[in-house]
C-alpha cells in the first residue's frame, strides 16, 4: 500500500520472476509441466534452442502415442524397428549438436589465435619501425658529417686556389676595414670568436636607476621645484555666452561652491548644550525596521563578465597612470639629462661604488651559476623520473592486458567445460533411460516368445544338424572323386608330353613370371632415380633456408 521513489532503474533492482505454486488435477498431464526444468537464466527467456527442444519433445510424445502395442509378434517387430529408427535419429541429432559445439569452440580458438597473431604482427612492425628509425638517424648523421667534411674540404681547396704559387701576402688592413664582410666586422666562430659571449657587458647599467641607494641619492640631489609642483590658479573665464545665457560649466561651478559652503558651515557649527528636562516626555516607539532584502546569487556568466570588466578597468587605469608618468618624464627629460651630465661624485664615493658594484656582480654571477646547476640537476632528475615512470606504466599496462586476456580465455574454457559436463550428464541420463526401457522390452518379448518357440526351435535344431552332416559327407565324397580324376588326367598328359612341349611350357613360365618381374624391378629403379633428383633439390632448398 506504500510507494517509494528510488535513484536506481528498475533493471538494476530486478529479481528472478516469481513462480507460484500449482496443483495438477488427477488424470491430467499439462504440457507446461514438461518445461519445469527451465529456470530464469537457464533456458528462460526461451530462445531458438529452447523452441527447437520443445518441438522435439512434442514430436517424441506424438511418436510414443503412435507406437504399436505389444500384443502379438508382428507388432513387437514393428515396434522394435520404429524404436531403432528413432534411436538412430536421436544419435544423429546428438552428433550434429556435438559438431556445432566443436565448431563454436574452434571459432573461439581461431579468434584467439588470430588476435595473438595480430598482436605479434603489431609488435614486429613496431620493432621494425624502431630499427628503421635508428638506421635513418644513423644515416642522417653520417650524411650530415659527410656534408660538413665536404664543406671544409671545399673551403680549403678555395683557399689553396687563391694562392696557387704559395706566395706570402701581407695583411691589408685598409681592405679589411673597407669590406664589411671581412673578419674584422663579422668574425667566424670556427676561428675561435663567438659574438654572443659576454653579451651582458653591453647592457646599459646605471647605479641611480638599478639600486635603491642610487634612487635615494638622485631624489635628494633634485631641487624642490621638481618634487613639489606649484599649481597656479586659472583665471576666471567668461561664464556667459554671446547671447547672454549662462554656460553649463558655470552652473556646475556655482552648485559646487554652494555645496562646499554648506559643508563648511556644517563642519564649523557649534553644538548647543542639552537642556534639562522639565516634564516627562513621551518616548516614541521606533519605526519597525524594514525586512532585510535578499540578494539573489548572480549566475556564473554574470560573475565572469563582472570579473572581466574589473580586470579591463584595472588595465585601463594602470595604462592611464603609466601614460601620465611617461608624459611627466618627457616634460622633464632635459632636466634629467642635465643632472646626469653635470652631477659628479667624489673620488672616495666612486671607489666605494665600484667596490660595491664588483661585489654585487660577483654575488650575481655566483647566484646565476648555482641556479644553472640546480636547473640542470632538476632537468636530469625529471628526465630519469619520466623514463622510469614510462617504463613502469608500460609494464603495468601490458600486464593488465595479459591478465584480462587470461581471464577471458579461462572464462571461455570454464564455460565450454560446464556445457560439456551438462551435455554429458544429460546424455548419460537419456542413455540409462533408453537402456532400461530396452531391457524391459526385451524381457517382455523373451517371456512372450519363450512358451511358443521351445518345440519349434528343438525341431529346427535337429533338422539343421542332420542337413549339415549329410551335406558335409556328400562334399567330401565329391572332392575325393574329382581329385582322383584330376590325378589320372595329369599322369596321362605327363606320359604323352614331348621335349618340345616341355620347353614351350618352360618358356611360357619364364615369359609370364620372370620377365615381368625384371621389368617391374627396372621400372622401380627408374622411378627411384627420377625421384632422387627432386628429393635432393628439396633437401638443398630446406638446408639453405635453415642455414
Amino acid at each position: 500500500t506504500l510507494g517509494t521513489q528510488t535513484d536506481y532503474r528498475d533493471g538494476e533492482a530486478q529479481t528472478d520472476p516469481y513462480s507460484p505454486e500449482y496443483v495438477v488435477p488427477s488424470g491430467s498431464v499439462p504440457e507446461l509441466l514438461t518445461l519445469a526444468t527451465l529456470t530464469w537464466g537457464r533456458g528462460l527467456p526461451a530462445g531458438l534452442a529452447e523452441v527447437e527442444m520443445i518441438e522435439r519433445a512434442r514430436e517424441k510424445r506424438a511418436w510414443e502415442a503412435i507406437l504399436p502395442a505389444m500384443d502379438n509378434a508382428s507388432q513387437i517387430v514393428k515396434r522394435r524397428k520404429m524404436m531403432d529408427d528413432m534411436e538412430r535419429k536421436e544419435w544423429a541429432f546428438r552428433e550434429q549438436e556435438i559438431e556445432k559445439l566443436q565448431e563454436v569452440q574452434l571459432e573461439v580458438l581461431k579468434k584467439l589465435l588470430r588476435r595473438r597473431e595480430e598482436n605479434h604482427n603489431e609488435l614486429d612492425a613496431k620493432r621494425l619501425d624502431d630499427h628503421w628509425q635508428n638506421h635513418q638517424k644513423a644515416k642522417e648523421e653520417k650524411i650530415k658529417k659527410i656534408q660538413h667534411d665536404c664543406a671544409v674540404m671545399l673551403r680549403k681547396l678555395i683557399a689553396k686556389r687563391k694562392n696557387v704559387m704559395g706566395k706570402l701576402e701581407r695583411r691589408d688592413i685598409i681592405k679589411e676595414y673597407t669590406d664589411f664582410a671581412s673578419q674584422t666586422y663579422a668574425p667566424l666562430s670556427r676561428t675561435g670568436y663567438f659574438p654572443d659571449n659576454h653579451s651582458e657587458h653591453y647592457v646599459v647599467k646605471n647605479f641611480y636607476l638599478n639600486t635603491f641607494a642610487g634612487l635615494c641619492e638622485l631624489e635628494a640631489s633634485l631641487p624642490d621645484s621638481v618634487t613639489h609642483i606649484k599649481i597656479k590658479a586659472p583665471k576666471p573665464k567668461y561664464t556667459t555666452t554671446k547671447t547672454g545665457f549662462i554656460k553649463r560649466s558655470a552652473r556646475l561651478e556655482v552648485e559646487l561652491a554652494q555645496v562646499h559652503q554648506a559643508l563648511l558651515e556644517k563642519k564649523n557649527k557649534v553644538k548647543e548644550p542639552k537642556k534639562p528636562l522639565r516634564l516627562l516626555e513621551k518616548v516614541k516607539k521606533p519605526v519597525p525596521r524594514p525586512p532585510t532584502p535578499i540578494l539573489e546569487n548572480p549566475s556564473i556568466e554574470e560573475e565572469e563578465t563582472e570579473l572581466a570588466v574589473i580586470c579591463l578597468q584595472k588595465l585601463l587605469r594602470g595604462r592611464a597612470i603609466q601614460n601620465m608618468m611617461f608624459e611627466g618624464k618627457e616634460k622633464r627629460l632635459e632636466l634629467i639629462q642635465e643632472l646626469h651630465t653635470t652631477h659628479a661624485l667624489q673620488e672616495d664615493g666612486q671607489l666605494l661604488l665600484k667596490a660595491e658594484e664588483q661585489m654585487t656582480l660577483a654575488l650575481q654571477q655566483q647566484h646565476d651559476l648555482q641556479m644553472h646547476k640546480l636547473s640542470s640537476v632538476e632537468n636530469h632528475l625529471a628526465r630519469e623520473e619520466g623514463r622510469v615512470l614510462a617504463n613502469m606504466f608500460d609494464f603495468l599496462s601490458k600486464e593488465l592486458v595479459r591478465l584480462q586476456e587470461e581471464r577471458k580465455i579461462h572464462a571461455f574454457v570454464m564455460l565450454a567445460e560446464r556445457q560439456r559436463r551438462m551435455r554429458e550428464a544429460e546424455e548419460s541420463g537419456r542413455r540409462q533411460v533408453e537402456e532400461r526401457r530396452r531391457q524391459e522390452e526385451d524381457e517382455i518379448f523373451r517371456q512372450a516368445r519363450e512358451g511358443d518357440c521351445t518345440i519349434d526351435s528343438y525341431l529346427e535344431d535337429i533338422i539343421l544338424s542332420s542337413m549339415e552332416n549329410t551335406a558335409e559327407e556328400q562334399a567330401r565324397e565329391e572332392i575325393q572323386r574329382m581329385a582322383v580324376e584330376i590325378n589320372d588326367i595329369a599322369y596321362e598328359m605327363e606320359s604323352r608330353r614331348t621335349r618340345l612341349q616341355s620347353e614351350e611350357i618352360v618358356a611360357e613360365l619364364v615369359y609370364d613370371f620372370l620377365i615381368p618381374e625384371a621389368e617391374k624391378m627396372s621400372m622401380r629403379e627408374k622411378v627411384r632415380q627420377s625421384q632422387r633428383k627432386h628429393i635432393y633439390a628439396a633437401h638443398q632448398i630446406i638446408h639453405r633456408g635453415t642455414e
